[in-house]
């Protein structure tokens, strides 16, 4: 490997590292919030916290420092688990509602952005 490749390898990775390090410096976070429209608890997680407030009505604002990733139940049975992961927008409101497009499951919920 020539001189001139190695350092332009380091160069690469001195990018990568300060954008990450820049992220972090600027803040480096996401807002959103989210909200329980089911008459289910709906169990969930963000960035691999699990909510405090799964009952229905609830509204939980978030804030994100590890991409804003949220992994629900999207069967509203307690004996049920399928799980479903989706990244969530910086300032991003969303609902979990009942899933009226899947048939033959009337327990499916769907988590849509509503603001």
């Amino acid at each position: 490997m020539s001189e001139n490749q190695s350092l332009l390898q380091n160069f690469d990775l001195v990018e990568e590292l300060d954008e990450k390090a820049a992220e972090k410096i600027s803040g480096g976070y996401e807002v959103f919030t989210v909200k329980n429209q089911t008459k289910y608890n709906v169990h969930y997680y963000v960035d691999g916290k699990k909510t405090k407030y799964p009952r229905p009505g609830a509204v939980s604002i978030w804030t994100a420092y590890k991409g804003g990733i949220i992994k629900f139940d999207i069967d509203g049975r307690t004996k049920y688990k399928k799980w479903r992961k989706y990244n969530l927008a910086d300032g991003g409101v969303y609902a979990f509602r009942d899933n009226k497009k899947t048939k033959g499951n009337p327990y499916d919920i769907e988590l849509y952005r509503i603001g």
